[in-house]
């Protein structure tokens, strides 16, 4: 949407947030991505969660301007719920409902590693399938010197997406706060490419 400010134009942002969570750990990493988007003005963000998708929540992925996909890493992959929701995306595949959007993707396990790399891997081809223009993580690794530490944003050391480790006889409330830091700034990265984005198809439009 767009509308005029001081005779500029100003476009509004959509991010939807395309998760599952088994356990509630994945939904607070969610919820600190959405925070992060919503820290751009003029962006609006929905989450929605795909074991449960309805058809508004079709909707909505399919008139957002971008895309953010987070799954828990349950045996070196995205989450059953979440490969269940990725093949009922053929649709807007046939459709090309999602081309040119914008994505990009965070994941959860218990593990330092869990081989999280392998789900963000699979979530970006699921955007590439699709045609959409992925989005790193844009964030140096921490936690790699002995003058670094445990609280650095990108903890973990990952560049396709956002990574997070939780342990797994701890609720959601023991999340990592830098991981979630690390997931606001995903969600900010992209909202603010998104804006970016948009800018220049207006500009290309006129």
């Amino acid at each position: 949407m767009n509308h005029l400010t001081n005779g500029n134009t100003v476009t509004s942002i959509s991010v939807a947030i395309a998760y599952t969570s088994g356990y509630g750990h994945t939904l607070e990493i969610a919820n600190s991505v959405a925070d992060g988007a919503r820290a751009v003005a003029e962006t609006t963000v929905d989450l929605i969660d795909v074991a449960t998708i309805s058809d508004a929540g079709w909707a909505t992925l399919n008139r957002a301007e971008a895309i953010i996909f987070g799954t828990p890493t349950y045996m070196g992959s995205a989450s059953g719920a979440f490969h269940t929701f990725a093949e009922a995306t053929s649709k807007p595949w046939m459709q090309r409902s999602w081309q040119d959007k914008l994505a990009a993707g965070f994941t959860n396990s218990g593990s330092m590693s869990g081989d999280k790399l392998h789900t963000l891997q699979y979530l970006s081809l699921l955007a590439a399938q699709h045609g959409m223009h992925w989005i790193s993580l844009g964030l140096l690794p921490g936690w790699n010197t002995t003058l670094a530490s445990e609280h650095d944003d990108n903890r973990l050391g990952f560049y396709l997406g956002a990574g997070a480790q939780s342990w797994n006889d701890q609720g959601p409330d023991a999340v990592h706060n830098a991981d979630l830091s690390t997931a606001r700034h995903l969600g900010h990265r992209v909202a603010a490419a998104a804006h970016i984005y948009a800018a220049g198809n207006i500009g290309a439009t006129r």
